[in-house]
C-alpha cells in the first residue's frame, strides 16, 4: 500500500510539473501574440483614417493613402484564387474520388505537400522565370499567377480531406437510384463537404493576401494607380515592405497601418473559417 501511495504521489508531482510547463509554454507563445497584436494596435490605429482609402501612396515627405495598394492586392488575390480554386478542387475531387488507392494520387499528393510546405519565394522566382523574363517586364498577372500558385494546394488538401470524410452510405444512396458518379459526387459529396471546402478557399485567401516575396519577383510595385495587367501593380505587402524599411515618417507610419489592416482581414478570414469548420462539426 506504502508502495502504491508513494508512486501515486510521484505521478501527481510529475502530472503538476508537466502541467505548469505546457501552461508557460502556452503563455509565451500568447505573450508574443498579444505584443505584436498590441504594437500594431499602437502604431497602426494612430494612421488609420479616410485618406488611407482614398489616396495614393505618396512620395517622400508627403502625406497620402494606400489605395492602389489595396486595389492591386485585391485585384490579384482575387485572380489567384479564381484560378487556383477550380484546379485545386478538381484535383482533390480526383484524388478522393476516383484515384483514392492509385499510385498517380500518391505522386500527387506528395508533390502537393511539398509545394504545401516551400518558402513561397521559391515559387515567385519560378514565375519570374516563366512569365518575366520572357515577356520582358514585371506585371500584375504574373503575381496573380504566384499567388494561384500558392493557393492550389492549400485547396487541394482540403478538398481531399472534405471529401473523404463524407460518409460512403450518402455515395451508395445516391447510386442505388441510378444516378450517375459525377452527380452523385457534384450533388451528394460536394453538398456534404461544401462548409470544409469554403474553409480551405478562406484559409488560402488568408495565406496569399500577405505575402511579398512572390509579388517582388512578378508584380513588383508602382506608385501610381495601375489597372493594366500587364504592367507592374502595387500591393499592400510590397508597399508595407518598401514603406518599412524607408527613413521617412510618413512612409513608416503607412506601413504600420497597411501592416493592420493585412492582420485584421487575415484575422476576419481565420474566424469565419473556423466557424465554418465548427458548424460542420456541429452537423
Amino acid at each position: 500500500m506504502a508502495t502504491a501511495a508513494s508512486l501515486h504521489q510521484s505521478r501527481k508531482r510529475k502530472n503538476a510539473v508537466m502541467m505548469a510547463l505546457c501552461v508557460i509554454a502556452a503563455g509565451i507563445g500568447l505573450a508574443w501574440l498579444a505584443l505584436i497584436l498590441g504594437a500594431l494596435l499602437y502604431k497602426g490605429l494612430s494612421g488609420v483614417s479616410l485618406a488611407v482609402f482614398t489616396q495614393m501612396t505618396p512620395p517622400p515627405g508627403d502625406a497620402g493613402g494606400l489605395l492602389n495598394a489595396i486595389y492591386g492586392s485585391i485585384v490579384m488575390t482575387i485572380i489567384g484564387i479564381v484560378v487556383g480554386t477550380p484546379i485545386g478542387v478538381l484535383a482533390g475531387t480526383y484524388m478522393a474520388e476516383y484515384g483514392r488507392f492509385s499510385k498517380l494520387t500518391t505522386v500527387v499528393r506528395f508533390i502537393n505537400d511539398i509545394l504545401l510546405s516551400a518558402p513561397s519565394i521559391i515559387v515567385g522566382l519560378f514565375v519570374y522565370e516563366l512569365m518575366v523574363r520572357p515577356m520582358g517586364h514585371f506585371s500584375a498577372i504574373a503575381g496573380a499567377v504566384a499567388l494561384s500558385i500558392l493557393v492550389i494546394p492549400v485547396v487541394v488538401r482540403t478538398t481531399e480531406d472534405m471529401l473523404n470524410l463524407v460518409p460512403n452510405a450518402l455515395r451508395e444512396a445516391g447510386t442505388a437510384i441510378g444516378a450517375p458518379r459525377w452527380v452523385v459526387i457534384r450533388s451528394v459529396a460536394y453538398r456534404a463537404a461544401l462548409s470544409g471546402i469554403v474553409t480551405g478557399i478562406l484559409l488560402a485567401i488568408a495565406r496569399i493576401s500577405g505575402e511579398t516575396a512572390p509579388l517582388l519577383f512578378t508584380a513588383l510595385n508602382n506608385q501610381f494607380w495601375s489597372s493594366n495587367l500587364n504592367a507592374p501593380m502595387a500591393s499592400l505587402p510590397v508597399t508595407i515592405f518598401q514603406f518599412a524599411l524607408s527613413p521617412y515618417e510618413e512612409w513608416q507610419q503607412l506601413a504600420w497601418t497597411g501592416a493592420l489592416i493585412i492582420t485584421l482581414t487575415v484575422l476576419g478570414l481565420s474566424i469565419i473559417a473556423r466557424s465554418l469548420t465548427g458548424r460542420r462539426e456541429d452537423r
